[in-house]
């Protein structure tokens, strides 16, 4: 392996560091992402079988906001109703709405730093492979070649090294991290989709509390 980078050149060193953000973005968003970190199935349930004779106290919100991402949604709306409990329908939903986006900016959190390690590693592939490609010229120059025809056999190698290695490097980073953005995309709208239903079953509950 290092034989390989050594034969890639500097252009590779780049890339290294993008496998290896990359490795550790995707670890970070598979561990983030479980389902029992995020919207447990039964939790919209138990939040309101919690809340049936009226918000619950404060230990029990905390807990609430403490299990998941879904929780911390549906505690901030019996705080809410907590702390304004003639709050109208309207005030009730723009706060659940509120903390509705900031749960979506945490489950999209490093997804942006994935697509773009997926966008740039091809373009530092290309980089080497033109570097490649001037050392090749530059190898063909007939002054000071070392064999009759003006070629450098050594330099024309070590082009050819820097411009294969470093375009197949870069695909080889770049493909894995659009499959894992696409997947882990896929994965935020599902569950974007299942608070966004939770939210509103949550609110019509908490309506029945205010009343």
């Amino acid at each position: 392996m290092f034989s390989i980078i050594q034969a890639a050149g500097w252009p590779i060193w780049p890339l290294i560091a993008c496998s290896v953000i990359g490795l550790a973005l995707i670890i970070e968003r598979f561990m983030s992402l479980k389902s029992d970190r995020v919207a447990p199935p039964q939790l919209v349930e138990e939040a309101i079988m919690a809340s049936r004779h009226g918000v619950p106290p404060p230990q029990v919100v905390q807990q609430l906001a403490e299990n998941s991402i879904l929780g911390e949604l549906l505690a901030s709306g019996l705080r809410h109703l907590q702390n304004h409990p003639n709050a109208t329908e309207d005030e009730l939903r723009s706060g659940l709405e509120s903390a509705g986006r900031l749960a979506a900016a945490k489950l999209q959190k490093y997804l942006g730093a994935i697509a773009t390690i997926a966008s740039a590693a091809p373009l530092i592939g290309l980089l080497g492979t033109v570097i490649g490609m001037i050392e090749i010229f530059g190898s063909q120059a007939g002054a000071g070649g070392l064999t009759p025809g003006g070629g450098n056999p050594e330099q024309l190698a070590h082009g050819i090294s820097i411009a294969l290695y470093n375009t197949a490097f870069g695909l080889m980073v770049a493909i894995p991290a659009l499959i894992f953005w696409r997947y882990f995309r896929a994965r935020v709208d599902n569950y974007l989709l299942q608070m966004e239903v939770g939210a509103e079953r949550f609110a019509h509950h908490l309506l029945t509390l205010r009343r």
